[in-house]
């Protein structure tokens, strides 16, 4: 009988050449894979970024165009209500300015003209300090400790 040798066995178990480049092969697939999947993953988070970048922009855009355009209104109704433009619609509508003796005055009995009211004479009002409930300030320690002091109504 023919008995095995230590370099037999070696020889036996020994990972054939071919199985080595197939590991190395399958290692450097994976880390290609690995890169193109976290070059996929950053291309994403970068194009939804841009794209919300882009539509920050639009918004602020449309706030402008929005304020220029409250700006234009504001400037057309302080120019058609200026006393010079409003005179001048008075005049075109029949109407025309009220002479000294053509004024009627009315007395009202028991009217009397309110009072204009004098800030600085009045009393400033007094601030009360903040009132804090006991519950607010009393600290875990203390709660515990009156908790144990006092044995509840339950228990005698």
């Amino acid at each position: 009988m023919n008995i095995p040798s230590v370099h037999h066995y070696i020889h036996a178990y020994k990972v054939a050449p071919w199985r080595i480049q197939r590991q190395w092969i399958g290692n450097a697939l994976l880390a290609v894979v690995a890169l193109a999947m976290i070059a996929t993953l950053y291309l994403d988070v970068t194009a939804k970024t841009a794209i919300a970048g882009r539509e920050i922009q639009d918004i602020n855009l449309s706030i402008i165009k929005s304020q220029q355009i409250s700006a234009d209104l504001q400037t057309k109704i302080a120019y058609s209500t200026s006393a010079s433009v409003m005179a001048e619609r008075a005049l075109e509508l029949g109407y025309r300015p009220m002479k000294s003796n053509e004024a009627e005055y009315l007395v009202v009995p028991g009217y009397s003209a309110p009072m204009p009211a004098i800030l600085s004479a009045a009393p400033l009002p007094q601030m009360a300090a903040p009132s804090i409930p006991s519950e607010y300030s009393e600290s875990l320690l203390d709660w515990a400790d009156e908790k144990i002091a006092v044995p509840s109504r339950g228990n005698q």
